[in-house]
């Protein structure tokens, strides 16, 4: 049987979306000053990569307070962003807007709900090369890429790899950095500190976002 939307209160697929979200939220130091945004825009308008997403850093947070995290979660937006802070340093009521980001990345993660294949794939062989080098080498990133969505484009960018290469502007073998033992390191302690060690109970939705005709 279908589930019947009630006019003022969230679905149950998106309660549980948002329950997963604010417990990620938890985790982030400040997180809790989501609710103080004011719907400036200086966030968009800090955003260098804004003109690729299709849900500005602005509608990210009005698309939650409306109840529609699924949409977010399904954006190219969380995969885009350039983790530049840009918006966090400049957003007047001091929302960590980009750890926000990263927390809605980690639910997509988690419920498995992904916009396209290509977006993921980009950022999960951005982040493996990061972890095996300790910087990004970019013809293993565009190999692995192109092989796990479009292999063809491998043959169609193959000119222009060769141009690139012939000028010096694409090396063919992959320049680790110093100290990769301690960036590793570093990597694995961030990940453990995102990772909360103890499930609490789980605030009041409308707490969270000050709109009391959404209800849990």
């Amino acid at each position: 049987m279908a589930e019947i939307e009630t006019p003022g209160v969230l679905p149950k697929r998106e309660s549980e979306l948002r329950e997963a979200f604010l417990e990620q939220v938890d985790i982030v130091p400040g997180g809790e000053k989501l609710r103080k945004c004011i719907q400036c825009g200086t966030c968009t308008g800090s955003c260098p990569v804004s003109y690729a997403m299709d849900l500005s850093p602005r509608e990210v947070i009005a698309r939650f307070r409306a109840g529609d995290i699924e949409s977010i979660l399904k954006s190219r937006t969380i995969w885009i962003c350039a983790s530049c802070y840009a918006c966090t340093v400049r957003c007047p009521q001091d929302i960590k807007i980009t750890d926000l980001l990263y927390a809605l990345k980690r639910v997509s993660m988690e419920k498995k709900i992904r916009r396209s294949r290509s977006v993921y794939a980009l950022s999960d062989a951005f982040v493996r090369s990061v972890k095996m080098f300790g910087r990004n080498w970019e013809l293993a990133l565009l190999t692995e890429f192109y092989l796990r969505t479009n292999p063809l484009n491998l043959i169609k960018m193959a000119p222009l790899g060769l141009r690139m290469l012939r000028a010096k502007r694409l090396g063919i073998w992959p320049e680790r950095i110093k100290g990769r033992g301690d960036l590793k390191k570093i990597i694995e302690r961030a990940e453990q500190i995102e990772r909360p060690q103890e499930r609490v109970a789980a605030r009041a939705v409308t707490d969270e976002v000050g709109y009391e005709a959404i209800q849990p």
